[in-house]
């Protein structure tokens, strides 16, 4: 096949299988946070849809965004890695700035748009996922040293350190598992992980003695129940709606956990109202969804034809399937609690419209493999 040919092939060819899995998880999403937040909207905002708007109207950018980026070619994001560098950093210090910062439950992680808001961590795992396939797509050798992996992990200790200060521990913890899988991804070498993971360890001992509402958050873990009217509380009312919904659920729309008792039903713990109204059964068949749209994408990412699609497609890749890991893990009670959205589903515009235009990117990568599978 002559090459002008495999152009215009690529021009043509739509990963529709991509598109499905995206647009279901979407759906999934629609459907649950409304249920999730139908009752708390229309006593807090009288408006039962509010929430549901908010997602609608991120899924509409959204598309945007992941369309944009499926023509985009994503070889010329390699050109723009400063730019989202430098714009995620200005970004992430500006939710300290009064009158733009926004502040809710003690946290600062969002600018204030007046007609919606923004969360700058969010964009920054994007804005590291370009940067560190840039740089690992051209330094195969330097990444088997230490010094060679340095610009890595500064960039991404800089991002973790203007996240962790919000606080977002949640996003913290996935950015820095991103970083080691970016590494591995680019070759780094299993030493070097084994000398980065002791002063890991510590410094998260670290972050959670010094924060006494994260020992809180720990103790409560480990014993839910001893503290279920106080730190306990969150996990206790997740793990009651998860084994209300026993094999097949309570039915969509007839949680109980929804009438304020599960705090951020429509968002982090937007699983738990899925366990319990779909149960076992349904929670398996969006795990599925999660699950495919991981290997869709690594078979993107395999086939890509250049390191830097190839690092681009499983960075995204990766992001999704430790998010996911996270959420589940959280809401079920295997770690300790903590705020993370899970992705195309939970309530958050900012969250939403990243993911799809990431989503957007991988398409792109696919488009320009000329390989059919």
């Amino acid at each position: 096949m002559k090459i002008k040919n495999k152009n215009r092939l690529g021009k043509l060819r739509f990963n529709f299988v991509l598109f499905l899995l995206m647009l279901a998880l979407l759906i999934v999403g629609c459907v649950f946070v409304y249920s999730a937040s139908f009752y708390s909207s229309a006593l807090i905002y009288g408006d039962k849809f509010f929430f549901l708007k908010k997602q609608v109207l991120g899924i509409i950018v959204g598309f945007v965004g992941f369309f944009f980026f499926t023509f985009f070619d994503y070889k010329k994001l390699e050109k723009l890695r400063w730019v989202f560098l430098v714009a995620s950093v200005i970004l992430l210090i500006l939710v300290f700035v009064p009158g733009i910062g926004m502040t809710n439950y003690g946290a600062t992680r969002w600018i204030n748009l007046k007609v919606t808001t923004l969360q700058p961590s969010e964009i920054a795992k994007f804005a590291f996922i370009v940067f560190s396939s840039s740089y690992l797509s051209k330094s195969a050798e330097k990444v088997k040293s230490f010094k060679g992996i340095l610009p890595v992990l500064i960039v991404g200790a800089l991002f973790c350190l203007l996240i962790i200060i919000e606080p977002n521990m949640s996003i913290t913890i996935c950015m820095a598992l991103l970083v080691g899988v970016m590494m591995m991804f680019g070759g780094a070498r299993l030493k070097h992980f084994l000398m980065l993971a002791v002063p890991a360890v510590l410094l998260g001992v670290v972050l959670i003695i010094s924060a006494p509402y994260r020992l809180k958050r720990l103790v409560a873990f480990i014993d839910p129940f001893a503290s279920s009217k106080n730190e306990g509380f969150q996990l206790v009312q997740s793990l009651l709606a998860v084994s209300l919904g026993g094999m097949f659920g309570s039915g969509i729309f007839n949680s109980r956990q929804k009438y304020l008792f599960l705090p951020f039903a429509e968002s982090d713990f937007i699983f738990s109202i899925i366990a319990e109204e779909i149960g076992f059964v349904g929670s398996l068949f969006v795990i599925t969804l999660f699950v495919l749209l991981f290997l869709v994408i690594m078979k993107v990412a395999k086939n890509a034809d250049s390191k830097f699609g190839f690092l681009l497609a499983a960075g995204v890749g990766a992001i999704i399937i430790i998010q996911v890991m996270l959420n589940i893990s959280v809401v079920t009670g295997l770690v300790p609690p903590t705020g993370l959205p899970l992705p195309f589903i939970s309530a958050g515009s900012t969250s939403i419209m990243i993911f799809m235009s990431m989503l957007g990117v991988v398409q792109n990568v696919h488009r320009q493999s000329y390989k059919f599978y």
